[in-house]
């Protein structure tokens, strides 16, 4: 490339996100608070209660809410205060690992199909159709059952079945971008196409991805609350949402404590990060804004 037009090429680089500031709206900070809540309450748990999630004690089983026992206890007499705190530790690692493996597959997928197009775009994209035609629950519902229970086991279903919603909004951005000026000027100048899709493409994905992954977190902690539920997720005694939820259905009608709080544990995080991730698709999205 001669100097001319090395020099035209770093004068044309493409556009770059705007480092913009992130006014926080009454929603974002609601949210915001509920999740710093929940992280820091899951982080401190050893500190905030004196009960282990394990600690059974069969004297005091299916005891209401008290200052002993600030939420009543189980049908083994474990504290449920004390496992709920425990559960938001495995409901927020599940949800922040699966977003980010996912994430990670579904942006390398999207960046080949959309850029590559042609027949790779073709097979990549009917694969992510072929997942998508499947309900997600179901669908992670029959991977789980191949690959079985456990911690491990529900999060790597969550991933295989999370990655497409990334690759197809990646491709579609892709798509769009690959087709502007400053792309084919880059092109026309001969830039290699590693550099293309790292200098050019991938900083201008960032935005769509943290917007979707913020969304994503929420989903995935309540699809995990719903498979450890339904038996194929987190086993006891570990303590996870989902199973807390499917112990109390048993005692709904003489200890209601036990569906209550880990319902409204689960119902206000998932709540705070929406809140948090809309806050973000709002301020982060040019087209959302005035």
């Amino acid at each position: 490339m001669s100097s001319a037009a090395a020099t035209l090429a770093r004068a044309v680089p493409g556009p770059r996100p705007a480092r913009r500031r992130l006014p926080l709206n009454r929603s974002g900070a609601l949210g915001l608070i509920v999740v710093v809540l929940v992280v820091g309450a899951a982080a401190l748990a050893p500190v905030i209660t004196p009960y282990g999630p394990a600690d059974s004690d069969l004297v005091k089983t299916l005891q209401s809410p008290s200052r002993a026992h600030w939420m009543g206890t189980d049908q083994l007499g474990r504290d449920l205060f004390t496992r709920i705190l425990y559960g938001a530790r495995v409901s927020l690692a599940i949800g922040l690992v699966t977003v980010g493996v996912s994430g990670v597959i579904g942006l390398f997928v999207g960046l080949i199909s959309g850029y590559l197009g042609g027949l790779t775009d073709a097979v990549l994209m009917r694969l992510v159709d072929v997942q998508l035609s499947f309900p997600f629950i179901l669908l992670a519902l029959v991977v789980n059952a191949i690959l079985g229970i456990g911690l491990q086991n529900i999060i790597l279903t969550l991933i295989i079945t999370g990655w497409v919603v990334y690759a197809r909004l990646v491709r579609g951005e892709v798509l769009a971008l690959k087709t502007l000026d400053y792309v084919e000027a880059a092109r026309a100048l001969g830039a290699q196409q590693m550099r293309i899709v790292l200098r050019h493409l991938l900083p201008n994905l960032w935005t769509p991805v943290i917007i979707l992954s913020s969304l994503q977190v929420a989903q995935f902690i309540v699809a995990e609350a719903a498979i450890s539920f339904l038996g194929f997720g987190v086993q006891p005694p570990m303590a996870s949402w989902g199973n807390m939820l499917n112990e109390g259905k048993t005692y709904i009608y003489n200890a209601w404590w036990m569906t209550t709080f880990p319902g409204v544990a689960l119902v206000l995080t998932a709540l705070g990060v929406n809140l948090v991730g809309d806050w973000l698709r709002d301020t982060l999205d040019p087209r959302l804004g005035p």
